[in-house]
């Protein structure tokens, strides 16, 4: 099968994408206001950018209306966000704050989830996720405009939490570490089956 982008309507181009690009690491990014209103969602159109600055990158996709997610409205407001881990033992409450509460809400309470303050930056963090980045923005980059378009988020880590048990002899665990990822539709994943293999040297 061959796809012309041109010649496909936004959600159509929506979903070959994020059916084909998988898994998708997912972060749960918690907000807060300048009004001091704290905000959580997951995004899976996430990663890790660059070590020297350590960098990550979100990108957040604009509401079919128009405008701006909670979000992104947050960061630029604010300059700060904290990106928790989505572990297996978050799923539940991943999905729940994937729904498109009222600006205002707090989701972290409507899920049960504990808040913890975090050192460098406002926003919390979420006690239950194995590990916390604390970042402060570093960059912002618009793609397109209206439906379909989003604003690229690229945040320096000032601050790496991890659960102690999981740091071990300089890496984290990552059997313990159980991270969830994000497939097409309303599917998600588990880690599967683990195994190593050396780089070649040439």
């Amino acid at each position: 099968m061959e796809f012309d982008p041109s010649k496909l309507s936004v959600p159509e181009m929506y979903r070959l994408m994020i059916d084909a690009i998988v898994p998708r690491p997912i972060a749960f990014v918690s907000t807060q206001g300048k009004d001091g209103k704290n905000n959580l969602a997951p995004f899976s159109y996430f990663n890790a950018v660059s070590t020297n600055p350590p960098c990550v990158m979100l990108c957040l996709t604009h509401k079919r209306e128009g405008g701006v997610k909670d979000t992104l409205r947050n960061i630029l407001e604010t300059k700060q966000f904290v990106v928790n881990s989505a572990n297996e033992w978050l799923a539940e409450a991943v999905n729940q704050c994937s729904a498109e509460y009222p600006y205002g809400v707090d989701e972290m309470q409507k899920t049960g989830l504990t808040p913890i303050a975090s050192v460098k930056v406002h926003p919390p963090r979420v006690s239950e996720s194995a590990v916390q980045l604390e970042c402060e923005l570093y960059k912002t980059l618009q793609f397109g405009e209206g439906h379909g378009s989003s604003t690229l988020v690229f945040g320096k880590i000032l601050m790496l939490h991890v659960r102690d048990d999981l740091y071990q002899k300089g890496r984290i665990n990552i059997a313990e570490y159980k991270p969830l990822a994000r497939l097409g539709g309303q599917s998600y994943a588990k880690l599967g089956e683990v195994f190593d293999l050396a780089r070649p040297k040439v």
